[in-house]
């Protein structure tokens, strides 16, 4: 039986539903949460639970060469992504202010979550360690992006029935967004 748990962070907003802490494996209830999104405004699965198909990627920090080819596949499928019915979300532990730099500097067309303290990581099994700053230059300012933790990369699809249906904890980066438009054209259907 699956233990259940809410938590509610009032200065971060972030809240989650969580299965047992050893990970999601597919066919599991996908995780509910909030958090803050790259503008500020909070993002809720719940808005999008039966809906679509909602790809959920965890990547490890704005900004930085893997996670920066990583968004930018997103960004350029936007359209098929559409198509097909799926709505994406990243998300890292960097604080908000850089995901709104790594928007801006990017183009990026799909929301950012902050998860500072890693509770939506932890949620899904996802693995995180230590954060890290880096400064990074946008326009003709330089920023310095800092984040409390470090996520891996693994990448989730919630099905249209609210469930896990895709986990991928080997990502690359690059391949990603081909792997995962590959997977719910090919066998989606299935499910």
């Amino acid at each position: 039986m699956k233990i259940q748990i809410f938590a509610f962070a009032i200065f971060i907003f972030t809240s989650f539903s969580m299965p047992d802490q050893q990970g999601l494996s597919l066919g599991d209830d996908a995780p509910v949460f909030k958090a803050f999104a790259d503008d500020g405004s909070i993002w809720d699965i719940q808005n999008y639970l039966g809906k679509s198909y909602i790809v959920v990627y965890f990547y490890p920090a704005a900004m930085t060469g893997g996670c920066t080819k990583q968004a930018c596949s997103y960004r350029d499928h936007r359209e098929d992504l559409l198509e097909a019915g799926i709505e994406v979300v990243g998300v890292s532990g960097d604080k908000i202010e850089s995901l709104s730099l790594f928007k801006q500097a990017e183009n990026l067309n799909f929301t950012l979550l902050s998860d500072e303290k890693g509770d939506i990581a932890k949620a899904f099994g996802v693995p995180v360690s230590e954060g890290g700053t880096i400064k990074r230059t946008v326009g003709e300012a330089e920023y310095e992006l800092v984040r409390d933790i470090t996520t891996r990369r693994w990448t989730f699809i919630v099905g249209k029935n609210s469930k896990i249906i895709y986990i991928n904890d080997s990502v690359n980066a690059e391949n990603d967004t081909e792997e995962v438009l590959n997977f719910i054209k090919n066998q989606a259907s299935y499910l």
